[in-house]
């Protein structure tokens, strides 16, 4: 971990108000420690090769997403739709790259498995991959958004 990389982490940690945050790689540890008041007293563990997982707030159960299906679908409280939420903190991309064209729009049917964004973290780009088939209803982060961990991003109405 280079020395731009740290101080973008300690960034990140004040923005956020994260209470703190603890990377361990083979023989290098860091740990932040950030606001005493903030909302999220549950560190932030972090362990190489694995991307960045943020703990869920004290109000909220502890689940931590699987690498493999990364991203949180609770049900909506509206009709039967599903709620896709950030498994992280980061940036919120729509498609792979500036001019190539999105993962997914509002009106996209899609499997389980297939690629709905892309989250940067740390200058990491995690793939987001739908846990169930589904139409997209609507798209609720705006391109190059930054996100929390369990914000909502789409809207899906599951296929069956």
């Amino acid at each position: 971990m280079n020395f731009d990389e740290i101080k973008d982490l300690i960034k990140l940690v004040s923005k956020t108000g994260l209470g703190k945050v603890q990377i361990e790689k083979e023989d290098f540890q860091l740990t932040i420690s950030g606001n005493k008041n903030s909302k999220a007293e549950q560190p932030i563990i972090v362990q190489s090769p694995q991307p960045m997982m943020a703990a869920p707030p004290p109000t909220v159960p502890a689940v931590v997403p699987s690498p493999a299906a990364p991203e949180a679908a609770t049900p909506a409280t509206d009709d039967n739709l599903i709620t896709v939420n950030s498994p992280m903190i980061g940036t919120f991309y729509r498609s792979p790259g500036p001019d190539k064209d999105s993962f997914v729009n509002v009106g996209s049917t899609f499997s389980v498995g297939d690629k709905l964004c892309i989250i940067e973290a740390m200058k990491t780009f995690n793939e987001i991959e739908a846990e169930v088939s589904g139409k997209i209803v609507k798209v609720l982060v705006d391109d190059a958004s930054p996100v929390d961990y369990d914000q909502p991003l789409f809207l899906v109405e599951p296929l069956a």
